[in-house]
């Protein structure tokens, strides 16, 4: 980390690198993680803004699609926790209307999440749905231990919270996205997120009312595509609000325990009145064993 001409910090570490099915090599180096951005979530633990030094990691360029978690269940013959626990959650716009699903309730504090019987990652919106045109679209209704399953299975690990948000930086410093500052720089849309009044109308302007095919939109500087919006990813960390405050400066791997895990880069329902956690620093959390139409992962590798 250097100071450039007008004294703010540039990050010089390499660009990514190198190949290993699927992923970049994403090189180690500094950078400064979290943010104190106004825009941001005090709540939530975004800052304060500090300096962490990582050691190299291989990282997918996408999130893992429904293609591969199909090999790998039909592989392994695993059972999602969805699966085992008869339902998921399911936007209600995505709900069919026609009685043709049973719907388990809805979420109180946010009445657009319906619980749907029979819903999960091969139908996404219950009995009746499928996959087949979405193979190359995120997996998603897939809980914390899901994808630590799939990740053994695949001789990979699920990111820290520190890596991630470094990878989706892509080489900038303290930008709010993964290409600056600017959410739609000379009108043109970078991610999945929602476009019209939330949660009543969804325009669709970027191209999608829901996932998107996990290679859309423009990579980052480090060749990642949709760090920012179309599904939240999940992270190795336990979620602490505070953990900034004591964290390691290398190789933070969050706290030792936990109630929840940190989910990182938004989804296609987040939108500036509601939820504006497509930013790189935005974090949030959801118990191990949740799931939902929005939440998926990708994995990491140790060079």
């Amino acid at each position: 980390m250097h100071a450039g001409s007008d004294g703010e910090l540039v990050n010089r570490a390499p660009l990514a690198s190198g190949h290993r099915q699927g992923m970049v090599l994403i090189q180690g180096g500094r950078f400064l993680m979290g943010t104190d951005d106004a825009e941001g979530f005090v709540a939530d633990g975004e800052g304060p803004v500090h300096e962490v030094e990582l050691s190299p990691f291989w990282m997918d360029v996408c999130a893992v699609t429904n293609r591969r978690f199909k090999r790998f269940v039909e592989e392994t013959g695993y059972t999602t926790e969805a699966e085992r626990f008869g339902w998921s959650f399911v936007f209600r716009d995505f709900v069919p209307r026609d009685g043709a699903v049973r719907m388990m309730g809805i979420v109180q504090t946010a009445p657009w999440w319906v619980g749907v019987e029979g819903a999960y990652w091969a139908a996404p919106e219950g009995p009746g749905s499928n996959i087949f045109d979405r193979l190359d679209h995120p997996v998603v209704h897939i809980s914390w231990n899901d994808a630590v399953a799939f990740c053994e299975w695949s001789g990979t690990r699920l990111p820290t919270e520190a890596e991630w948000e470094y990878a989706a930086r892509g080489g900038l410093v303290q930008n709010r996205y993964a290409w600056g500052d600017e959410l739609h720089p000379n009108g043109e849309y970078r991610c999945n997120i929602w476009q019209g009044e939330f949660p009543v109308r969804n325009k669709g302007l970027d191209g999608y009312l829901g996932t998107a095919p996990a290679k859309s939109f423009q990579p980052n500087g480090y060749g990642l595509y949709n760090v920012c919006g179309n599904v939240w990813e999940w992270c190795a960390d336990w979620f602490d609000r505070a953990y900034y405050r004591t964290s390691p400066l290398v190789n933070p791997r969050g706290p030792s325990s936990g109630e929840s895990r940190v989910m990182r880069g938004g989804s296609y329902l987040c939108h500036a009145s509601y939820c504006n956690r497509y930013r790189v620093a935005a974090r949030t959390s959801n118990t191990p064993d949740s799931s939902s139409g929005h939440v998926g992962f990708r994995c990491v590798a140790d060079v």
